[in-house]
Order: C-alpha cells, then sequence, then structure tokens
C-alpha cells in the first residue's frame, strides 16, 4: 500500500513537473504580469489561471526547494504552456522581465523626452523632469550643470514597465557619457572647450541640420562667428528661449531679451537646446576648414554658404522667394 501510495505521489510529481502542453504544439506566448510585493503563491495562483502551469501546489513546492520566496522580481515576463515549471521559475528568479524599446531620436529637448516617456508608459512626465532639474540628484551623476538638458543621450533603449524615473535617467546620462570618449574629450581640451561648451554647440548643429554632410561645414560657421565674436544668428536658440512659439519666428522674436537669442548674444547660449546626437558632438570638434559667416536654407533639407555678407544676401534673394506669413521671417 505504501509502495503504490509511493508510485502515486511520483506520478503525480512528474504529471505537475512537465508542461501544461507540448512544444510541438506551437503555444503563443502571453505577457504576465507579476505584481509587486507578491507572495510565492499569489505567483503560482497566477501561472495557474493563466493555464501556464497545472498545479500551484507542486509549483509552491518547487520554489520552496529554491528558497523562492519573495525572490521574485515584479514586472512583465514573457511565458508560454510550453515551459517547464523549472523554466518558468528560473526565468522569475532570474528577472528576464519584457523589455520595451523606446527610440530617443537626436534634437529632442528634455520637455519633448519626457513626453515620449510618459506616451510609452514608462515614466511620468512632471517626475522626469523633476529629477532633469534636480541639482543634488545632477550632481550624483557626476555633472556640473543646471540642468541635464543636453545630456539624455538620444539612442534606443530597453526598459521594462516599472522601472524607477531615476535609473532612467542615470542610465540615458550614463549612455552620454560613454559616446563622450576619450579621444573626444582630448579634442575638446585642444581646442580649449570645456564639455558643456561642446554639447551646447553641438545641439544647435543639430537643430540646426538633419544632413550629416553638412554639420562640419555648419560648425564652422559657429566656430568662425565666435572667434570673430559675431553673433550666432541662430533661430533654434532664438525658439528655445521662447514661450508659446507657433512655428514662426517673428521680428519681435530676434529682440527678445533671452539669454538664449543669439543675435543679440554673442557667444554660445547660456547652456545646449536639445540633445545632440554623436555627429554632431563630433561636428563640433572637427568642424571643416571653411571660412563662412553664413548660411541659408535651400528649402531641400540642405543650405548654401557663404563667406561674405553680399554672397549671402544674393543666396537668400535665390532661395528664400517663397511666400510667408505675415510678420514670419525666413531662415537664414
Amino acid at each position: 500500500m505504501v509502495v503504490a501510495l509511493g508510485v502515486a505521489a511520483y506520478r503525480v510529481m512528474k504529471w505537475a513537473e512537465a508542461p501544461v502542453v507540448s512544444d510541438q504544439d506551437h503555444p503563443p506566448s502571453k505577457v504576465v504580469t507579476i505584481p509587486d510585493r507578491s507572495t510565492f503563491f499569489q505567483v503560482a495562483t497566477l501561472l495557474e489561471q493563466e493555464g501556464l502551469i497545472k498545479s500551484r501546489s507542486a509549483f509552491v513546492l518547487l520554489g520552496r526547494s529554491q528558497s523562492a520566496d519573495r525572490r521574485i522580481r515584479a514586472g512583465e515576463y514573457e511565458l508560454n504552456a510550453a515551459m517547464a515549471p523549472a523554466e518558468i521559475l528560473a526565468k522569475l528568479l532570474s528577472g528576464q522581465v519584457v523589455l520595451h524599446p523606446i527610440t530617443i531620436p537626436e534634437g529632442l529637448t528634455m520637455v519633448q523626452i519626457a513626453a515620449l516617456l510618459e506616451q510609452h508608459e514608462v515614466a511620468e512626465r512632471a517626475d522626469f523632469l523633476g529629477l532633469a532639474r534636480d541639482g543634488s540628484f545632477i550632481a550624483s551623476l557626476g555633472l556640473k550643470v543646471d540642468s541635464l538638458e543636453g545630456y539624455l543621450y538620444p539612442d534606443t533603449y530597453k526598459f521594462p514597465k516599472g522601472i524607477r524615473t531615476k535609473d532612467i535617467v542615470a542610465t540615458m546620462v550614463e549612455h552620454f557619457r560613454q559616446a563622450y570618449r576619450p579621444e573626444l574629450k582630448a579634442r575638446a581640451d585642444d581646442m580649449k572647450m570645456t564639455q558643456h561648451e561642446v554639447v551646447t554647440l553641438a545641439s544647435v548643429i543639430e537643430k540646426e541640420t538633419g544632413a550629416d554632410a553638412e554639420r562640419a561645414e555648419i560648425s564652422a560657421v559657429f566656430h568662425n562667428r565666435l572667434r570673430k565674436r559675431i553673433p550666432l544668428q541662430s533661430d533654434p536658440t532664438v525658439i528655445y528661449g521662447l514661450t508659446g512659439f507657433d512655428g514662426n519666428i517673428r521680428k519681435k522674436d530676434l529682440s527678445s531679451p533671452s539669454p538664449y537669442n543669439t543675435y543679440r548674444v554673442v557667444g554660445l547660449p547660456p547652456g545646449p537646446i536639445a540633445s545632440p546626437g554623436l555627429r554632431a558632438i563630433e561636428a563640433a570638434l572637427y568642424p571643416s576648414n571653411s571660412r563662412a559667416l553664413y548660411f541659408v536654407s535651400r528649402n531641400d533639407g540642405t543650405h548654401q554658404f557663404s563667406s561674405t555678407l553680399s554672397e549671402h544676401n544674393q543666396a537668400v534673394e535665390r532661395y528664400q522667394k517663397r511666400p510667408f506669413r505675415r510678420g514670419a521671417l525666413p531662415r537664414t
């Protein structure tokens, strides 16, 4: 009798340890969310309800054999019914949560980045911006800046749901740190530029053009103007300093007292106006040998460069003969 009971118990355990269905059935995967602070019994109950294990009691015993209680990380897990309970448990214990890819394009401001992260439901906009402006938190990341504008590196990230906002911000700053490699820092030192100046100039270059081939030329124009103490006259910096910008720069905007108004202020703006990518950072440090001081949009995504004001005026006449809204100015 005892032997029969032992055999029966053994068969039950073997049944419970087997997958719900065969791998040959190709069951679809499903994403199961383990709530924060769940007990192991609650996790087992959820898995049984989702049809991923045959017996929660057997799964609890399996978990006890590995001291699994309270060791499972909350989050989303991609599982399927062809996985053996031991395989499911291993995945839960290792914290192999679902990662959601989020691409942060070059040239976004931190306000736009915050909105994008909120749209993907991985961070609250207000929390993100609060950290990006928190002096103590910024200092803990090893930066001596007023805000993280420009230092939230544009890249494709993979974040799990429920990740702490501070971890998102720290990850983005770390990606910037990795991109700003030692040879770029050495080049900046040779040019007598601080990291903040490099990032600031790179952000302006990033906003001025999306054409890789002319980034170094745009950079040369700004370096030439900085050297000659000529205002940069960059529309994107003016726009950054405006509130309620409606898509059109007007003459009155060029007279605004903002420190970002590079039509009035000589030199770089006080800080970055967006997050520059690596190509813009490299352009800021490696300008072309051009002597150009001006550029104007050709209205096709590229620019016409000029070394003299008379050449520039001719280019404006040629490329800016299109109707503009009343009071609006053409891009120069």
